[in-house]
């Protein structure tokens, strides 16, 4: 069986393709499902994939990954930039996490610079939109076959 790895989006990013097109791209929250579950399967590794607007859902899930997956991508919405329950949650990981941004947070709004969920990523990707998620994905397939 192979490893899994948990994708999980916060809030809005249910209305990918809808909200700021211009900044998020056109893509919808179905079509990066569908590419990341494609990348997934070319990596050797499984896919649970998941989005929620509900802060403690989030945490939920993370807890959740502790025992069910190998690796997390986590793309927090605005929750990165407020959430100490959502870094409380990931900093118990043992497991490698990457951060995902589809837009590059740090071409916005000040507000978006500081990110609770680095402080226990990994690693983080922002600014290649949907390709983004395929990048961490292949690079959680690396670390987890090395």
């Amino acid at each position: 069986m192979p490893p899994l790895i948990f994708i999980l989006n916060g809030p809005n990013l249910n209305l990918l393709g809808e909200r700021e097109p211009a900044v998020y791209g056109r893509e919808t929250l179905a079509d990066l499902e569908a590419a990341c579950r494609d990348e997934g399967r070319a990596c050797g590794v499984a896919v649970e994939f998941r989005q929620t607007n509900h802060e403690g859902k989030l945490v939920d899930w993370i807890q959740e990954a502790r025992h069910a997956a190998r690796g997390l991508v986590l793309n927090a919405g605005a929750y990165t930039h407020t959430s100490i329950a959502v870094l409380d949650a990931l900093s118990v990981l043992t497991m490698p996490v990457i951060e995902v941004h589809l837009s590059n947070i740090f071409r916005r709004e000040a507000f978006r610079h500081h990110s609770y969920v680095s402080m226990a990523a990994t690693g983080v990707i922002a600014g290649l939109g949907s390709d983004g998620y395929r990048v961490a994905l292949r690079a959680l397939a690396r670390r987890l076959a090395a």
